[in-house]
């Protein structure tokens, strides 16, 4: 009998030779027919540890290697998405240098001005 292969998403790589794999599939629920979404985990075994956080994975049905652990990874689909940090050194003392920043208190103040407008109005 061929061993099964799944598609999904690596959701925790966190133990030592294993990675958690989110694999989703579509159904149509059996009473009002609407496509949903269904999900499960399965524990796979990554000999090298070389598979990270969000790399879409597939894996092999296998003979148990731990309590929960039957599956192994095969190879990586795609990889995962890369985050972008963006570093901003400010400076403590400066005053503010953009005119987005320098307008801000001028803001502040035509709200408190139409604030004080119907108070006057109405003495």
């Amino acid at each position: 009998m061929p061993k099964r292969v799944l598609t999904g998403t690596v959701v925790s790589d966190k133990g030592d030779k294993t990675v958690v794999v989110r694999v989703e599939r579509r159904v149509k629920h059996p009473l009002y027919g609407k496509i949903i979404k269904l999900s499960k985990k399965y524990h796979a075994h990554d000999e090298g540890n070389a598979f990270k956080m969000g790399e879409q994975v597939r894996i092999q049905e296998c003979a148990p290697v731990s309590k929960l652990k039957s599956w192994t990874v095969l190879d990586r689909i795609g990889a995962a998405p890369v985050e972008v940090a963006e570093i901003v050194e400010t400076d403590v003392n400066a005053k503010p240098a953009t005119e987005a920043q320098a307008e801000k208190p001028a803001k502040a103040a035509k709200g408190k001005a139409k604030k004080a407008e119907p108070e006057a109005a109405e003495a």
